[in-house]
């Protein structure tokens, strides 16, 4: 049976869509969109010029006119690759406050549709099944514990040199997912007809394998 053309990868912060979403468009040989880096360089941006994170119109101004591109070589903002800035402590709290803001996600979303137009596209975030790419041929909704992910973020963090408490971690993903779910536009959750993982007891090569199957099965 012929692949599908294209498939929504979403699930909770630190749940590995990312690279999980990276893997598998290699396999396939498709398009990989990270919607995830969108917004966080859009928080990026708006922390370099000094724009208030809990300024809705100003984020939804910037979001409307900057250029941001995900490209092969990183994640560009007005030609500059801000893939290493956009993972920095700052932008990481800051993130969710940013992409609940209505005007910010409909400015984004249409970006977005417009990147995955074409097919043969791997897309992850929050909201791509339920809103972005509503109909998208095959759906994921990768799912663990907090406890899970925030291990997996703070061995991420340790790994690239930054001090990191897990303690803290932890509470900064429980505080990022209660404004990711709680949020009035495009709440985190899955799409009806979402296929869902639980990746608590497995490992990255594992997930690929499950997804894999499932992709066998269409």
């Amino acid at each position: 049976m012929p692949k599908p053309a294209t498939i929504a990868i979403d699930g909770p912060v630190a749940v590995g869509k990312s690279v999980i979403g990276s893997l598998l468009a290699q396999r396939l040989g498709y398009r990989f969109l990270d919607t995830g880096a969108m917004y966080r360089a859009l928080t990026w941006l708006a922390l370099e010029l000094g724009v208030d994170l809990e300024d809705e119109k100003a984020l939804e101004e910037l979001a409307l006119g900057a250029s941001i591109e995900l490209a092969a070589e990183g994640v560009m903002v007005g030609g500059r690759d801000v893939s290493l800035d956009i993972r920095r402590e700052e932008v990481e709290r800051g993130v969710s406050l940013v992409a609940k803001v209505g005007g910010v996600r409909r400015a984004l979303v249409a970006k977005q549709r417009q990147m995955a137009q074409g097919g043969q596209v791997v897309v992850a975030g929050r909201d791509i099944g339920t809103v972005v790419l509503p109909h998208a041929e095959l759906k994921l909704y990768l799912v663990a514990s907090a406890e899970e992910r925030a291990r997996r973020r703070h061995l991420e963090l340790v790994q690239r040199g930054q001090e990191a408490n897990y303690e803290q971690v932890l509470a900064e993903l429980k505080r990022r997912d209660k404004i990711d779910s709680e949020r009035v536009l495009a709440p985190l959750q899955p799409a009806p007809d979402a296929k869902v993982i639980d990746t608590d007891e497995l490992n990255i090569e594992q997930v690929l394998a499950e997804i894999m199957g499932i992709i066998g099965g269409c």
